[in-house]
């Protein structure tokens, strides 16, 4: 499978530099492949660097593969998510010595899926990244009660009018089920204010986007998934990730704030009796943001963060 167009990775330059390769024997795992662009820039730089492309989704990582064949020697393919990749780490694999998160969507599933991430098109509305995962976003618009459709809506996208989007899909679906890219873009654009519709983003960017969210898991595992990703890396080495918007960024902030701790001990313990010694140092102190020509080149990095810590202490050794 190919594709005709190509997705331009974010921030290619500063991951290069930061997760670049210190021993010939080095492994990055590339834990969110997509169409393969970040892997494509590391192979091609660093000659001797070992790689694990993994992504959940069999579509895209054909067309990694492909992308990547003239590496083949040097790259492992994991069809499957992250999560359970790190949890059940491959033995035959030396741990990581860098690990980058690319946690965007890649241009394939906006442009080429099929699955309804886009308003653009009329398509079911499906947003699965791996299609045997067992709810579609039009499961969660036909089953969930109207407050928490809203709380959903909210609470992944900050929509401001998410309690009067929720009300009219709840109002229409007693009619017919809201199933189409199409019918939920024209819903939500007669229940938000006319001055809304007009605003610098698409009045359904957001929902679509909670939705998207909501359906794979994005938030709720990304804290779990991080956790997994450091307890195999190598001491030593690095990890990076780079996030889309703010409800993700936050997550990863406060990951790297915990591991950048001297004292775990609880919020209420009067002294320090932990002991506790920080396992990181943070290399992106406030974040990297994309250049202003990376912006003017690929205009949907403009809210890309990237953020990167180099680990110190397995956990083990905390304490």
């Amino acid at each position: 499978m190919t594709a005709d167009f190509a997705h331009t990775p974010v921030m290619t330059d500063e991951c290069l530099e930061l997760l670049s390769p210190r021993n010939n024997s080095d492994l990055l795992i590339d834990a969110n492949t997509g169409e393969g662009g970040h892997s494509f820039a590391f192979l091609s730089k660093f000659p001797h660097l070992k790689n694990v492309c993994i992504d959940a989704d069999t579509n895209i990582l054909d067309i990694a593969k492909k992308r990547l064949e003239l590496f083949k020697d040097r790259i492992y393919f994991f069809n499957g998510w992250s999560f359970d990749f790190f949890t059940g780490y491959p033995s035959e694999l030396k741990r990581p010595d860098f690990i980058l998160f690319d946690l965007g969507v890649s241009s394939y599933h906006y442009k080429a899926s099929g699955r309804g991430f886009s308003f653009e098109k009329d398509e079911f509305l499906d947003m699965r990244l791996d299609s045997n995962g067992p709810v579609t976003a039009a499961d969660l618009l036909a089953r969930l009660p109207e407050k928490e459709l809203a709380d959903l809506i909210y609470n992944n996208s900050e929509e401001r009018y998410s309690r009067r989007i929720a009300s009219l899909i709840v109002e229409e679906r007693q009619k017919s089920a809201v199933t189409s890219t199409s019918a939920l873009a024209g819903l939500i654009n007669r229940a938000v204010p006319a001055g809304y519709r007009h605003g610098p983003i698409h009045p359904a960017t957001r929902t679509f986007q909670a939705l998207r969210i909501a359906v794979n898991g994005e938030l709720s595992k990304l804290h779990a998934l991080l956790e997994a990703a450091f307890r195999v890396l190598e001491p030593g080495g690095r990890l990076a990730v780079i996030s889309f918007h703010s409800l993700e960024d936050k997550i990863v902030k406060n990951f790297i704030r915990e591991l950048n701790k001297n004292c775990i001990c609880p919020p209420q313990a009067p002294i320090c009796n932990c002991s506790g010694r920080r396992s990181v140092n943070v290399l992106t102190k406030k974040g990297f943001t994309p250049s202003k020509e990376e912006i003017e080149r690929n205009p949907p990095s403009r809210s890309a963060r990237l953020r990167a810590v180099e680990k110190i202490l397995d956990g083990d050794d905390n304490g």
